[in-house]
């Protein structure tokens, strides 16, 4: 039996536990899948096998929820010691890690054994996946479209069947997008959910969560309960999810909030229209009220404090890379996006930066409140399915402005950031409101436009409630409406 003929991450690990298949078998189908799928993917940018197989070999596996089941950490954060951390760029081409994150702790404790690192773009900037230092990572439904950002060649590798799910981050949608453009499920939980640190505590001010892409709701139901914690030297402390909570059916019927149009105005695609209203009709079959809302955020706003953030945090990233290399950093050292960012941050004064951070706060209130009247927010995940390699192409003037950042006062380097990001927002404009507020979603796989091509639906709710959203992912999963 191959790796892509399993279930799910559930079905290896009983497997295991009942003897009926030994870890270092899991490895070496997971590997040899790697093998033969990566040259056309080009997902997997760094490998640990032989470490991998000795593991399989010699860890005790007895009563771990994952056991012997094979498992690729993004390269972006998720550090592993000893092994290479790039973050998607040539400053870090050659850097290891000296210690292993907290996450990546929790992983191996449950019993994950961690075959390498998937690829990513240059710090996670961006809604697809198309570094510099390693190039494209393809969908596997459509080569020459590009598999999604930045959890592209997680995505990748799970929808290949390389390993049933994939570690992967969201800091603006970097779980959902992908998991919309390759058919998978992609849950981004509430802030505070999973752990953090020791190498960061509060990415991008909370912004950015650890979690995975999966195929099957029991495996991201089983994940989310083994690796949740409430860490008390974490910024954000949450009560932990009882057992009973993510096992049980919904006992009541849910009010919906449906939302079509996009958050900053820009066009949504016939097909995500379509996407949502089969789910739409699918729970108004099932009981539940599904109507119509009016956006509750100001979507343009919220994608302007958000730019603001990315700046200044990518400038303090940065700033402390220049100290540790002992040399200022060029234009000629990272992708321009990075560099914009890198020169935006040095300009954003700090009661500018803490207004922006207060924004959030509001906005988190506002979604209590929101979540008062209804239980759930059901909105595209994508506008659009997997773009083309190469759409979202700058052209020269902007670059060139880009490059030149420095040059310009604050507030235009802001309009540049924004028109930087332009066409690739419009893509995906649903998905980084909850990043801002903290609260979970979910991106079901439940539509597939005409030409084969995945676009899934997201799901929101209040902070804390990724119960209400495995519980609805699973009522779509038993009437078969994943696609």
């Amino acid at each position: 039996m191959v790796a892509n003929e399993w279930l799910d991450a559930t079905a290896m690990a009983q497997a295991v536990l009942r003897g009926e298949v030994s870890p270092k078998e899991l490895v070496k189908e997971s590997i040899e899948r790697s093998q033969t799928v990566n040259p056309k993917l080009n997902a997997i940018v760094d490998t640990r096998f032989e470490k991998a197989l000795q593991e399989a070999q010699n860890r005790d596996f007895s009563g771990k929820p994952f056991a012997g089941v094979p498992l690729f950490l993004k390269d972006l954060g998720q550090e592993q010691s000893g092994e290479l951390s790039t973050s998607g760029s040539p400053l870090l081409a050659n850097y290891r890690a000296s210690h292993s994150d907290n996450y990546v702790k929790a992983l191996e404790n449950l019993g994950f054994i961690i075959l390498g690192r998937s690829n990513t773009p240059e710090f996670g900037f961006k809604n697809i996946s198309d570094s510099s230092l390693y190039g494209n990572v393809n969908l596997p439904d459509d080569m020459s479209r590009n598999a999604g950002g930045s959890s592209g060649g997680a995505a990748a590798l799970v929808s290949s069947g390389v390993s049933p799910l994939a570690a992967a981050s969201d800091g603006g949608g970097s779980i959902r997008i992908p998991a919309s453009f390759n058919g998978l499920i992609g849950l981004k939980p509430t802030r505070g959910r999973i752990p953090v640190g020791p190498s960061s505590f509060r990415g991008w001010q909370g912004a950015s969560v650890q979690f995975a892409l999966t195929k099957t709701v029991r495996d991201t139901k089983r994940l989310l309960y083994y690796l949740q914690t409430c860490q008390m030297e974490s910024p954000f402390v949450l009560p932990t999810l009882s057992k009973a909570s993510l096992v049980q059916p919904l006992e009541k019927k849910l009010k919906v909030a449906l939302l079509l149009d996009s958050p900053i105005g820009s066009s949504v695609s016939s097909s995500a229209i379509s996407a949502v209203q089969k789910a739409a009709k699918y729970l108004e079959d099932a009981g539940h009220r599904v109507e119509e809302a009016a956006q509750p955020l100001d979507g343009i706003e919220a994608m302007q404090s958000y730019y603001m953030m990315n700046s200044v945090e990518t400038a303090a990233m940065l700033d402390g890379l220049a100290a540790s290399l002992g040399r200022d950093l060029t234009v000629n050292d990272m992708e321009v996006m990075s560099w914009a960012l890198y020169q935006a941050g040095q300009k954003i004064p700090a009661k500018c930066y803490s207004k922006v951070l207060s924004q959030w706060d509001q906005y988190s209130h506002r979604m209590a409140l929101f979540h008062e009247k209804y239980d759930l927010l059901l909105t595209p995940t994508t506008a659009e399915t997997a773009p083309k390699h190469g759409q979202f192409q700058l052209s020269a003037a902007l670059k060139n402005d880009l490059m030149h950042l420095a040059d310009f006062d604050s507030s235009r380097q802001q309009e540049l950031i924004w028109q930087m990001f332009a066409d690739s927002l419009a893509w995906t404009p649903f998905t980084q409101q909850a990043n801002l507020t903290g609260q979970p979603a979910i991106s079901l796989p439940l539509y597939r436009d005409a030409q084969g091509l995945s676009l899934g639906v997201q799901l929101t709710a209040a902070k804390g409630r990724e119960d209400l959203l495995l519980a609805l992912a699973q009522s779509f999963e038993e009437q078969s409406l994943f696609v």
